[in-house]
């Protein structure tokens, strides 16, 4: 009898885990957040992965490590980020010349392309309205 297969019984109780629906609705498949709702998409990576790989590429092209990653956000085309980068040291530390990278990547989190949003000594205050 087919029921005494070892390797039948093994396919039989595989195909039967997932039968019970109830299981799989409460709570296993987490919420997207707001503020990241194409995350989802096919071959998307997460945020803190475009985070990683936004900075990390950078440096790779600029030969500096970045401070920080200040933004990042989900596209119709990947991410875009703003990474903030050290581009001439001084002393004190307050006086060193920093400097905004726009990265834009793509769903799978590689950089396509990035260019200098602006500069401004550490020091440096953003202003409402400004």
């Amino acid at each position: 009898m087919i029921t005494n297969d070892p390797a039948h019984k093994k396919e039989r109780s595989a195909s039967r885990k997932p039968s019970s629906p109830d299981r799989k609705t409460s709570g296993s498949k987490p919420e997207q957040s707001p503020q990241e709702p194409e995350e989802s998409g096919p071959g998307r990576v997460p945020a803190p992965q475009a985070m990683r790989n936004a900075a990390q590429q950078l440096s790779e092209l600029l030969g500096r490590a970045p401070q920080s990653v200040s933004a990042l956000k989900p596209t119709a085309d990947g991410w875009e980020a703003l990474v903030e980068v050290v581009e001439l040291e001084r002393i004190p530390d307050t006086s060193s010349v920093m400097a905004s990278y726009k990265v834009v990547l793509d769903p799978a989190g590689q950089l396509m392309a990035y260019e200098r949003a602006r500069r401004y000594t550490r020091a440096q205050v953003d202003r409402e309205g400004r």
